[in-house]
Parts: structure tokens; C-alpha cells; sequence
């Protein structure tokens, strides 16, 4: 049996940090104050269908349900950071925009405040904030979700592709980014998964690699294939077949998605 290929296996619930992203004034705009402007918006909508087409994470619908960040708030608020693009941008980095004044869910989805510090990089990213030209994005682990692999095809569901609603989630950090969504994709939430660890694949090749093995092993089916996948981007030479491999073990299984938490712990802003 063949290598799988990701961007075709079914779905999973991944035990690493995942990214979602809005755009439009709602997500995120600047309040302006006495000193600096304050940032406020939803870094997500509650019951909102929007499509994943991931070749890390797969092919489905998704949304969150109401109460999914309460958990997160009530215990790890403290722990939570604002940052520009996921602390990627090379001249900000990892540096915090702001304290997080104010996060609870209201019926829209989770609302924040967060004062801007009066730093050098926060004046040069103020102008855009205040025209409301950033979109907002937020990094999580799924922690409890419900999947219907084969739906009835509806209005919000033409195609018939699998559903997820996310019930509970582990918040690590949130805030304005460039792009908040698939060039190809149409406006509202999309995943920014892909490429948030296809820049890890240029910074730690051996740590992408891990991630996608536990990735394989967490979406192939139980008694098929699992090993390290090849972005669609980079398929391998016709001339060269792929070599077979045999089922992974339940120990590699369970290290593999080992892996995959640590990963996720060690990528998250302390």
C-alpha cells in the first residue's frame, strides 16, 4: 500500500494548534482613544458554515458552537497573547500588541478589547487598524467536536462534504494579520493552517516532518497506511514509485500523535 495522500484522506479532529481567520470590520478595527487606540472585534462567529480545504486538515464544513470558548476564557485568559500575524512577521516577531482588557462570548462570538501599548511597532501598525484593513486570526486546539461524515447535501451544504461543529476549544493566541484568507477563497472564515506550518517547514524541516506523520496517522483509517505525506505542491516523480509500507504499529501510532501534542504545546506564546 502506497503513502497516503492527505489532501484526499477523511478529516480528523488534529491534536495540533489549528488557525482560523475573519475579515471586515467586525474581526477587527481600532477604537481610537486619549493615548492609543484600543482594539476590539470577534475572532469568530458562532454557527457559521464555512469551508475547510486543507491539505493538512481536509475537505469539510465547519462551525462553532455557542459556549466553545468559555472554558478557554474562564482558565487560560492569562496565559492568551495578542500578536501580528501569529508572532511570523519578520520585524515585529513574537512581541505582544496588547493585554487582553476585556474577552467573553456574547451572541455573536467570542468579543474582545485589547489597548494597544505604546510601542514603536504598534504606531506603525495603528494606521491600518483605525482604516480597518486587517483581518483578525486566532490559533487553537480542537478539545471536543462532533462530526457528521455523511451529510444530506443543503443549502449550506451543496456538495455533501463531511460537517464538524466544534464544541470546545484551547485558545493560545489571537489577532490582526495581512491576509486572512485563501487567495482563492470567497470572504468569512478559512483556515490558515497550511501555510502557518509551511512556514514552520522553512524555519525546522524535521519538526514539519514530524507534524505531518502525526497528521497521516491521525486521518488514515484504522488498518490502512500511515508515514509522511507530500504537500500537493511538491507530488513525487511518476519515474519513481512510492515505496510500500506496512501498517504503523499502535506504539509508533500513539508516539506519533505524541509528537503532534508536544508540538502544539511548544509552538504555543508563552
Amino acid at each position: 500500500m502506497t503513502l497516503p495522500d492527505l489532501h484526499s484522506a477523511p478529516p480528523a479532529k488534529l491534536d495540533i494548534a489549528i488557525l482560523r481567520a475573519r475579515d471586515g470590520q467586525d474581526a477587527m478595527s481600532a477604537r481610537a482613544g486619549d493615548g492609543m487606540p484600543t482594539l476590539v472585534g470577534h475572532f469568530s462567529v458562532f454557527n457559521n458554515w464555512y469551508r475547510i480545504s486543507s491539505w493538512m486538515e481536509g475537505d469539510f464544513l465547519e462551525r462553532i458552537a455557542p459556549g466553545a470558548f468559555k472554558k478557554t476564557i474562564r482558565e487560560s485568559i492569562g496565559q492568551m497573547k495578542v500578536l501580528y500575524d501569529h508572532g511570523m512577521d519578520p520585524s515585529i516577531g513574537n512581541k505582544v500588541l496588547g493585554p487582553i482588557a476585556s474577552l467573553e462570548e456574547d451572541g455573536v462570538g467570542p468579543a474582545y478589547e485589547v489597548p494597544l501599548l505604546d510601542t514603536s511597532y504598534n504606531r506603525d501598525l495603528a494606521p491600518g487598524l483605525e482604516a480597518g484593513v486587517y483581518g483578525s486570526s486566532f490559533r487553537f486546539v480542537v478539545i471536543k467536536d462532533a462530526w457528521n461524515m455523511e451529510p444530506k447535501r443543503s443549502e449550506h451544504n451543496p456538495d455533501g462534504v463531511p460537517e464538524r461543529t466544534i464544541t470546545e476549544a484551547r485558545v493560545m493566541e489571537f489577532g490582526p494579520v495581512t491576509f486572512p484568507a485563501n487567495p482563492e477563497a470567497t470572504a468569512g472564515a478559512r483556515s490558515l493552517t497550511d501555510r502557518y506550518y509551511e512556514n514552520l517547514r522553512a524555519r525546522s524541516p524535521e519538526q514539519f516532518e514530524s507534524v505531518v506523520r502525526s497528521i497521516s496517522a491521525l486521518r488514515t483509517p484504522a488498518g490502512q497506511a500511515t508515514g509522511a505525506a507530500t504537500p500537493p505542491a511538491e507530488p513525487a516523480s511518476e519515474a519513481t514509485p512510492e515505496p510500500a509500507v506496512q501498517p504503523a504499529p499502535v506504539k509508533e501510532r500513539a508516539q506519533s500523535i505524541q509528537r503532534a501534542r508536544a508540538l502544539a504545546g511548544m509552538q504555543e506564546t508563552k
